[in-house]
């Protein structure tokens, strides 16, 4: 309903909760940032008390007692209007972008501490995303990370996310952005100073970084597409920055939160698991909309000044259908960057399950019991060699194993995960040993005969190791 079409005195303000749903909502906030206190509670079982079990309570409360309409609450961190559904959030902040009132999002910490967010910029029209189309962009990188795993199969956060911040330059911006570290900092500090004193500066900034590839563009990139669909280089540019932001947002912690799902068997399809990545454990949890003026919503008058705060991360209700801002960006009526970020995570976990098999090893996860929040930067994964990779004669020695920094809070099925990744480890240079025995280049005297019979020998020692390995692997599996 427009605001011409509501009859006089039809429109009502948003109920406003009551002392006690004030606070513990605001209490339902502060908890996020205190992760310990969960485990009392998952220890007895008590979902209900956990940082998940209370907010989605109160939540479920308030779409209750007030039929499902925003609330306003008032909390520690300010005064927001409240939609309990991912329904009533999409068209509130439809219409007031209708309106024209809406103005740009911030994000919200659990602290209640405001950051910025990549302003948001249309690219025109969606990027073609036909099965493969950027697949062959981002293997060489793909495959680099896999390359610098640890003895143990693991990966640290940061190597992670410096290889998939090179993807996400190499198909946005193109080949010879790829080694550009600097514009991918750039990036991130100027979508994190959006909306300070300080923006117009890193925006010229970032405008100078981009025009050399601007000028020169890579066309099997996305600067090329933008380039072959007529952009040019003053509208190309801040789309560029958002879609840089946004992909490289996705393809680092969107990538390895899927395969967190994959190992720990909730998904086995690529495109599967970055879906429930996204919708378990959106990029932006929580994000708030200022109101610059009033407009009606279903009968709902909202003043100026109002501020809508969103958090798909809290409400946890049964819609699927998509509606609302995306998990990676705060446009309220979707963005075309975030989709194709989407499609590139999809590509990454599919390339990287095609040669591996994640395993998580900290923190750990219950299939059955899975956190509502995963931060990227706590998870430690192994990437096991899949099964079948033929073997090419070279001997492997590889890198040496990686040892936790702490044995404290490692569960047992965690150790025994690191040991099986091992076993792989001895058993793979046990049959390339073997393999570079049976090269016919021994065969030319005595001496290299004796060399094959000290390869083989070295074989059956790494195979017999491997197998008791692995054997007390599956004991500390259970």
């Amino acid at each position: 309903m427009t605001i011409a079409e509501s009859p006089a005195g039809a429109a009502r303000r948003p109920a406003t909760a009551l002392a006690l749903e004030n606070a513990l909502f605001s209490a339902a906030m502060l908890a996020r940032r205190l992760p310990w206190t969960d485990a009392p509670a998952r220890a007895l079982g008590w979902d209900a008390l956990t940082r998940e079990g209370m907010t989605s309570g109160l939540l479920a409360h308030l779409r209750r007692t007030r039929s499902g309409r925003p609330v306003r609450l008032r909390t520690a961190f300010g005064t927001f209007l409240v939609p309990s559904t991912r329904v009533d959030a999409a068209g509130l902040l439809a219409r007031a972008e209708e309106a024209g009132v809406l103005g740009a999002p911030s994000g919200l910490t659990p602290g209640g501490l405001r950051y910025g967010l990549s302003p948001h910029v249309p690219l025109g029209r969606e990027v073609p995303v036909a099965r493969g189309q950027w697949a062959a962009l981002l293997a060489e990188d793909v495959d680099g990370v896999l390359a610098a795993r640890r003895g143990d199969g693991t990966l640290d956060w940061d190597a992670w996310r410096r290889g998939m911040e090179r993807v996400a330059r190499r198909i946005v911006v193109g080949t010879a952005a790829a080694e550009d570290t600097l514009l991918s900092e750039i990036v991130a500090r100027a979508a994190a100073e959006s909306g300070r004193r300080s923006q117009g500066a890193r925006g010229a900034a970032l405008a100078r970084r981009l025009a050399p590839y601007l000028a020169d563009r890579d066309p099997a990139s996305l600067i090329g597409w933008l380039a072959a669909d007529g952009a040019g280089p003053e509208s190309a540019a801040p789309a560029l920055a958002h879609a840089l932001a946004v992909v490289g947002g996705a393809a680092a912690g969107a990538t390895l939160q899927a395969l967190a799902l994959v190992g720990v068997g909730a998904v086995a399809e690529a495109g599967e698991a970055v879906a429930e990545a996204m919708r378990r454990f959106p990029a932006v949890p929580a994000a708030v909309y200022p109101v610059g003026g009033a407009f009606v919503w279903e009968s709902l008058a909202v003043e100026a000044g109002t501020e809508i705060l969103w958090a798909p991360g809290w409400a946890r209700d049964d819609d699927h259908s998509g509606a609302g801002p995306s998990a990676l960006c705060g446009a309220p009526s979707g963005c075309a960057a975030a989709r194709f970020a989407e499609h590139v995570a999809e590509a990454v976990v599919g390339r990287v399950l095609e040669a591996t098999h994640p395993v998580v090893i900290s923190p750990r996860l219950d299939v059955d019991r899975l956190p509502q929040a995963l931060d990227p930067a706590t998870l430690l994964v192994a990437f096991r060699e899949a099964e079948g990779l033929p073997g090419d004669g070279r001997v492997t020695v590889g890198l040496p194993a990686a040892v936790p920094l702490s044995a404290h809070g490692y569960a047992p099925a965690a150790y025994g995960a690191l040991a099986q990744a091992s076993a792989d480890r001895l058993e793979r240079h046990a049959e390339s040993l073997a393999a570079c025995a049976a090269n016919g280049g021994w065969d030319t005297d005595e001496a290299g005969e004796g060399f094959r019979m000290t390869l083989l020998a070295h074989a059956e020692r790494c195979a017999q190791a491997a197998d008791d390995v692995r054997r007390a692997a599956q004991r500390l599996a259970g």
